[in-house]
């Protein structure tokens, strides 16, 4: 089993800048690919980025490449997301998730957090 936990959400202007934490606890934890995923209202949840567990590996989403970098801590339990040159169509809730594969299908995914808001104003 493993738990996600995530902070640093917020509401920020267009152009801005935040970074998303997600902490991860339990025994295969490390051992996960991490990815993080967002859901505006009325949408579908859609991939964002994801990161392997050995740090190589690293996914993104063409509307978010070249402005968004996903990380690993150094204990690989705590997954960054730091969102650069934010637009208000950034907006939504961004959840954490971990699982063996590293991909961009949310059904590939065993374990969530419970998500953190992100608001961009323009």
């Amino acid at each position: 089993q493993v738990q996600l936990v995530e902070s640093g959400g917020g509401l920020v202007q267009a152009g801005g800048s935040l970074r998303l934490s997600c902490a991860a606890s339990g025994r295969t934890a490390s051992s996960y690919t991490m990815g993080w995923f967002r859901q505006a209202p009325g949408k579908e949840r859609e991939f964002v980025a994801a990161i392997n567990w050995s740090r190589i590996i690293t996914y993104y989403a063409d509307s978010v490449k070249g402005r968004f970098t996903i990380s690993r801590g150094n204990t690989k339990n705590t997954v960054y997301l730091q969102m650069n040159s934010l637009k208000p169509e950034d907006t939504a809730v961004y959840y954490c998730a971990s699982g063996p594969a590293t991909t961009r299908y949310s059904k590939e995914y065993d374990y969530w957090g419970q998500g953190t808001q992100v608001t961009v104003s323009s």
